[in-house]
């Protein structure tokens, strides 16, 4: 199996290990998304049955609720061998070419972050999803010659967290287009006590409910934070884990109650406290707190969004009145204008 990074990030082999562990192998191993699961199974059962590959699937949807994992799933339950890629590692049409043409037929290719492939490879892509086969130029200019190569019939399992980015020829050929939701507070106890049983750690239901509490709606948040709780147990010497034991735990790891971290406080900080609520633009608001722009935006911004901490305005971004409350200080009235967006 091909593990997809950026180029740089460290790996944590054990890390990496656990995670492939805690993974559903099927869909009916999978918690949460019902309606999506429901769908995927007809679209494999009638594949199955009419002995061909699957139909292209797109998954879109905030990072950590699966999409990899339901790829992972589509290969398992067709019987097909997966291979994984990622748009930022499809710079060029040959990139593409070269990942192609190796696939055996029946094939799953996984492309993560399909809007961030080149242009060029794009434009291959449609050609090779539709009539499986592509054309590859030979020599330059009036002497260039187009030459067709014949592709084995492969099932795409495209994944994006930013679905308005793919141009619509690339989307209308999936044959189906899934969203991924956020987890109800219910699906993730349910996916932490499995997670648990797999780690052999022992969690009481309130236990289960407090990490579930702090998961942000998201599955590999849910994991990431029942490790950090195992680890917490190892040391002190203990196999289960009460509510004392959980809030000792992510509070060492900075996770609040809400499951705010270091980043998204210090954020709700500049904003509520240093710019009086707003607003304030990102580019002024990153250069406050430290971090890129890209981050803010990706990482922090969506879940303050969601759950009524901040607005985006066409001026800036405003903090909300649950986040003054939140923080403890006296909301104000957003009057501050840093027009930098």
């Amino acid at each position: 199996m091909v593990d997809v990074r950026e180029a740089g990030e460290p790996v944590d082999e054990t890390e990496l290990a656990i995670e492939g562990a805690l993974r559903p192998t099927s869909l009916a191993e999978f918690v949460g998304q019902q309606k999506v699961r429901g769908q995927m199974q007809l679209l494999l059962d009638a594949a199955r049955i009419q002995q061909r590959p699957a139909d292209h699937i797109l998954l879109s949807g905030p990072p950590g609720l699966g999409k990899t994992t339901l790829a992972m799933i589509v290969a398992h339950e067709s019987g097909r061998p997966l291979r994984l890629s990622s748009g930022p590692a499809i710079q060029h049409a040959g990139d593409l070419a070269a990942l192609l043409s190796s696939l055996t037929p029946g094939e799953v290719l996984f492309i993560d972050e399909v809007h961030r492939m080149a242009r060029s490879a794009e434009e291959m892509l449609y050609l090779a999803m539709e009539d499986f086969r592509i054309d590859i130029m030979v020599g330059k200019g009036a002497g260039a010659t187009s030459i067709p190569l014949d592709l084995s019939p492969f099932t795409l399992v495209g994944a994006t967290t930013r679905s308005g980015l793919l141009p619509n020829p690339l989307r209308d050929r999936f044959g189906f287009t899934a969203h991924l939701e956020f987890y109800e507070p219910e699906e993730l106890e349910r996916v932490i006590e499995r997670s648990a049983v797999m780690l052999g750690v022992s969690l009481p239901p309130a236990a289960r409910a407090e990490i579930a509490r702090r998961s942000r709606g998201t599955p590999r948040i849910a994991n990431r934070l029942l490790r950090r709780v195992r680890d917490y147990l190892v040391v002190h010497g203990r196999t289960g884990a009460d509510i004392a034991a959980v809030d000792a735990a992510l509070d060492l790891y900075d996770v609040d109650r809400i499951g705010l971290d270091r980043l998204d406080r210090a954020v709700l900080d500049a904003l509520v406290r240093r710019f009086r609520g707003g607003p304030v633009g990102l580019s002024t608001l990153a250069v406050a707190v430290g971090e890129e722009p890209d981050t803010i935006e990706s990482v922090v911004e969506p879940y303050l969004v969601r759950i009524g901490f901040m607005g985006r305005t066409p001026r800036g971004r405003i903090a909300m009145p649950d986040a003054s409350a939140h923080l403890g200080v006296p909301a104000v009235d957003s009057v501050l204008g840093f027009d930098d967006l």
